[in-house]
């Protein structure tokens, strides 16, 4: 019960930090606004949540001298992996303030930067809140007040991360994965179901012609036809010329 309990957490936890990354990639971009800052808050604060009840939940258990030794190494291996979700919002976290300084929303300094990305990111927050639909609630001046608060939670992220690594002695290269790398990739799992990517990217994927490389041997073959054409028309051309040229 307790590993399911756990895996569950850290799924949930997964599934925010990956929207948040989402999120602060629309930052200084033509899709940078007012609602995505508030979506980037609490976006922020939601993983915030769950990474202390992932800590606390994986604390208990690993200090608990009673559970199995394959028990154990199923929390270590769960252990790992939160370490390096944390790791991963600690850095998104970082980016979005150096990006928010860059582009202040209330008094801007800079044009924003011309992506190439459209759309909006709300589907984005409101999977990562799991809400059906965003409400937005925030200040004109979100960008500024919450920078300020932005850097006292990077300063308690890499506090919590110091504090995890006293409490639970755990080394990362001492557990073993249970699935071989990229295992992932090769699931049968739709991608409809486990994307979270919602800002598109406006380019056209080159199609493939039908029937594979015949498409391109003929038109291979009509360019080379098309060539030899043009020479014979320009040597008639040529050639007529000369003999006009003469009887005249």
């Amino acid at each position: 019960m307790g590993k399911e309990e756990c895996k569950t957490m850290l799924d949930a936890l997964n599934k925010v930090t990956a929207c948040y990354r989402h999120l602060v990639i629309a930052l200084g971009s033509t899709s940078d606004s007012q609602n995505l800052r508030e979506e980037l808050k609490r976006t922020r604060k939601k993983a915030q949540e769950l990474a202390v009840a992932n800590r606390t939940k994986l604390t208990s258990l690993l200090k608990d001298k009673s559970i199995s030794k394959e028990d154990r190494a199923e929390y270590e291996r769960l252990w790992v992996l939160f370490s390096s979700s944390m790791d991963l919002l600690e850095v998104d976290m970082k980016r979005s303030l150096e990006i928010g300084q860059d582009f202040p929303l209330k008094v801007p300094t800079r044009h924003f930067i011309q992506t190439g990305m459209t759309g909006s990111t709300s589907t984005v927050a409101a999977r990562a809140m799991s809400v059906q639909n965003m409400k937005y609630e925030a200040d004109s001046n979100i960008d500024t007040a919450d920078l300020r608060d932005l850097q006292a939670e990077i300063c308690q992220v890499s506090q919590m991360m110091e504090e995890m690594e006293m409490k639970v002695q755990v080394a990362p290269w001492a557990v073993e994965a249970k699935q071989e790398a990229g295992a992932e990739l090769k699931s049968n799992m739709s991608v409809g179901n486990s994307s979270v990517g919602v800002i598109s990217i406006c380019e056209e994927e080159p199609k493939d012609e039908e029937g594979g490389g015949g498409g391109g041997g003929d038109a291979g073959f009509a360019s080379i036809c098309a060539v030899v054409v043009f020479f014979v028309i320009v040597t008639v051309a040529v050639v007529l010329g000369y003999l006009v040229i003469n009887m005249s």
